[in-house]
Parts: structure tokens; C-alpha cells; sequence
């Protein structure tokens, strides 16, 4: 049983696997920004591994697997529901993303910060969350 104080520091990193390394890697880092820290090859697994970082911080690893099985977007599954971002306004983030013809769900509005937020999906269709700050 974990005491008053948690034995957990912060959460190290999200590991996300792709279908299409390629186009993955273009979206996270050329459209969202994410910094290369490193970029490995894996011979024996005919796999990528992509370490990413937001202003310097290691935050995801991107993953390429030989015909990884598609992921189950909706009717939402149990699991992992998506990835979020905080960023210093929605409207900044709408701009920049309809540069790149990016579907983005209508704002919404948290009813328990009064913050605002949207959606898109990553090119695997993986939720991605930006929450205004």
C-alpha cells in the first residue's frame, strides 16, 4: 500500500506504436513539433523506436512494428483513451493544424475547469487532445 506521499515521480513517457513509420514520424514531429532525441533501428525486430521531447522534456517513444493490428478508436475501448497537450491557446493550435488539412473536432468546454479543449487523430487514429492552458 503506497503511503500518503507516492512513491511515483511523474509519468516518464507514452509509447505509441504506428502503422506507417514514415507518416507517423512527419506528424508528431514536423506537424506537432515533438523534437528527435534519438532515432533507433532494430535489426532483430524490423522496428523503429523514435524518442520524442516537448521543450526538451522526453515525453514519447513512436514505435514501427511489422503489421501491428489496428487499434480500436470507437466505440471507445478499455484502455489508454488518448493522448493530451496542453498549449498556450485553442485558436493558435486550429490555425496551425488547418495548414496541414487536419480534421479537428469543434471546442469544447470542460465542465469542471471551465477550460477549453479539442480533438483530432493522429494517422493511426489515435485521439489527441489539445487543452487550452
Amino acid at each position: 500500500m503506497f503511503s500518503k506521499k507516492s512513491m511515483l515521480n511523474k509519468i516518464h513517457h507514452v509509447a505509441i506504436i504506428c502503422s506507417n513509420y514514415e507518416i507517423s514520424k512527419k506528424f508528431y514531429t514536423e506537424i506537432l513539433g515533438l523534437e528527435i532525441i534519438r532515432e533507433t533501428y532494430r535489426i532483430e525486430r524490423h522496428s523503429y523506436k523514435l524518442d520524442l521531447a516537448i521543450n526538451g522534456l522526453y515525453c514519447v517513444e513512436l514505435f514501427s512494428f511489422p503489421k501491428p493490428p489496428k487499434r480500436i478508436s470507437r466505440p471507445e475501448a478499455t484502455g489508454l483513451r488518448h493522448l493530451a497537450f496542453e498549449v498556450a491557446t485553442i485558436e493558435d493550435i486550429i490555425t496551425h493544424l488547418h495548414r496541414f488539412d487536419i480534421e479537428i473536432e469543434p471546442i469544447r468546454i470542460d465542465e469542471l475547469t471551465n477550460k477549453r479543449f479539442t480533438f483530432i487523430q493522429d494517422p493511426d487514429g489515435l485521439p489527441i487532445e489539445f487543452y487550452e492552458k
